[in-house]
C-alpha cells in the first residue's frame, strides 16, 4: 500500500530489477484487494486511540471535480477515518459524525474549527451529547493535530499526478492513511540507533500483518 513516498511505476521499476515483470495498474489492482485487509489489521494492532478528536476538511479535485476530503484524528494524530463528501454542510457533517464512532471510542472532546455545521450536526446525534465541543479559529492555525495530517495525501496525490476517481480515492485513502502511519515514527525525536530499533519492529509487525516470509538477508 505504499507506505513510502514511491509510486506505482516507482514499484513497478524497484520490482523489475528483482525480476519481477508486472505492470504499475497491475500493482494498483493489488492495493484495491489487498490493502483493506491490511487496514483493518494495522488498525486492530495500534495502541489505545485517545478520546480527544480533532475534525477538519481538505479540498480535493479527483478529474477537477471538487469533493471535500472529511478527516478526523486523536491528539495523538491517528486517524480516526476519512470520508469524501460533495457538500460542507449540515448532513455532510451529520454524515461523517455518523461513521467515525463506527470504529473508534465515543470522544471525550471534539476540536473542529467554526464551521456552523459541525455544532448543528452533533447536536442531533445522541452518542455526541455529552462531548465538549471546543472551536478554534482556522486562520490561527490552532488545529494543528488535523491540519498537519492533510500533509501526507496531499505529497501522495502529487506522487499519483492527482487523484482520477472519487470512489477509488475514497477506497485508496481509507487503506493509506493506517497503513502509512504504522511506519511514521517520529524520528526527529529519537537517536538513530533507537529510530532502527523501532523501525525493525514495525517491519518485523509488517510481516505477521501481511503474512509475508522475511527476506533472511535482513537483520532483524
Amino acid at each position: 500500500m505504499l507506505p513510502l513516498s514511491v509510486s506505482l511505476r516507482d514499484i513497478e521499476e524497484l520490482l523489475f530489477e528483482r525480476g519481477v515483470v508486472v505492470t504499475y495498474e497491475t500493482i494498483r489492482c493489488w492495493c484495491d484487494k489487498l490493502g483493506v485487509g491490511f487496514a483493518h489489521r494495522v488498525k486492530a494492532a495500534r495502541r489505545k486511540l485517545g478520546s480527544t478528536w480533532h475534525l477538519d476538511e481538505m479540498l480535493v479535485t479527483p478529474r477537477g471535480e471538487p469533493y471535500l476530503l472529511w478527516r478526523a484524528v486523536d491528539e495523538h494524530g491517528a486517524e480516526l477515518d476519512i470520508l469524501m463528501q460533495k457538500r460542507r454542510d449540515k448532513a455532510a457533517a451529520k454524515r461523517f459524525f455518523k461513521r467515525v464512532p463506527r470504529s473508534s471510542p465515543v470522544p471525550r472532546e471534539i476540536v473542529t474549527d467554526q464551521l456552523r455545521s459541525y455544532p448543528a450536526a452533533k447536536a442531533e446525534i445522541p452518542e455526541l451529547a455529552n462531548a465538549k465541543h471546543v472551536f478554534v479559529k482556522a486562520a490561527a492555525r490552532l488545529n494543528n493535530r488535523a491540519e498537519n495530517s492533510h500533509q501526507p495525501t496531499r505529497e501522495r496525490e502529487r506522487r499519483m499526478r492527482g487523484f482520477r476517481d472519487p470512489k477509488r480515492t475514497q477506497r485508496f485513502l481509507s487503506c493509506f492513511g493506517p497503513i502509512r502511519q504504522h511506519f511514521a515514527l517520529k524520528r526527529h525525536l529519537l537517536r538513530a540507533s533507537l529510530y532502527r530499533k523501532q523501525l525493525v519492529a514495525r517491519f518485523v509487525a509488517w510481516c505477521e500483518i501481511t503474512e509475508v516470509t522475511r527476506n533472511p538477508s535482513y537483520a532483524f
